[in-house]
């Protein structure tokens, strides 16, 4: 069993940084694929940024494109979603979640593990 962890929301004004981090227990991570979704009020739960078991490959949805990063350190069992040159658009719950095969992984289904999400409020 995997649990995961998110931190580092929080309220920032509209072209502000914000780092999140998705720290995992229970097992190691290093051969997991890891995702980052976002949730906001009314809406459907969505990809934000995935990353392989080996950080080799990433995915980005369009609307962070060129404004977030996603990278791992396995060593810490830890996953990041750098964001930058934030939005408005951007405000919801980001949720961290683990996939056991270690694929890149763009949708829901299939990811084993949840954390219980972290508030990113960006106001204007």
């Amino acid at each position: 069993q995997v649990q995961l962890v998110e931190s580092g929301g929080g309220l920032v004004q509209a072209g502000g940084p914000l780092r999140l981090s998705c720290a995992a227990s229970g097992r190691t991570i290093s051969t997991y694929g890891m995702g980052w979704f976002r949730q906001a009020p009314g809406k459907e739960r969505d990809i934000v940024a995935a990353i392989s078991w080996s950080g080799g490959s990433t995915y980005y949805t369009g609307s962070v494109k060129g404004r977030c990063t996603i990278s791992r350190d396995n060593a810490k069992n830890t996953v990041y979603l750098q964001m930058d040159s934030l939005k408005p658009e951007d405000t919801a719950v980001y949720y961290c979640a683990a996939d056991r095969v270690g694929r890149l992984r763009t949708s829901r289904e299939g990811y084993d593990y949840w954390g219980q999400g972290t508030q990113v409020t960006v106001s204007s």
